[in-house]
């Protein structure tokens, strides 16, 4: 649900202050979409689906449980993986240079203290 405020001015009809300024109203007005609309009652409609379920109070049979799990796992996952909005390939490539720069920049980094540490080390015990 969008929330959009409507600003009006408007001809003040009372000139009780010295402003030239028009008078200006504010009035808030609610926008929901269709999409958001059907998403509500699907959501609406799995809430009540679960609460029927979760009512009538039955129990998978004790070896069944973690196959039972396992299942609602992977349900789960798979909606989470549909919601996802994957990148296409160039942004893809874009983020994998990053990544490799970034490693290579800590590799060199780490490198060079490693060698600073070494000789510090070597200097003070040698």
């Amino acid at each position: 649900m969008a929330k959009v405020t409507r600003i009006k001015a408007k001809d003040s009809t009372s000139r009780d202050d010295e402003s030239d300024a028009p008078a200006i109203t504010r009035k808030k007005i609610t926008v929901e979409d269709k999409k958001s609309a059907k998403a509500k009652q699907k959501s609406i409609k799995k809430a009540e689906k679960k609460l029927a379920k979760s009512e009538s109070g039955k129990k998978p049979f004790i070896l069944i449980r973690p196959f039972v799990y396992l299942w609602r796992y992977l349900r789960g996952a798979w909606h989470e993986i549909r919601q996802v909005r994957w990148p296409n390939r160039k942004a893809t490539w874009k983020m994998v240079f990053a990544v490799l720069v970034y490693t290579a920049f800590f590799m060199i980094l780490i490198l060079l203290l490693d060698m600073l540490f070494t000789w510090l080390f070597n200097l003070i015990l040698g």
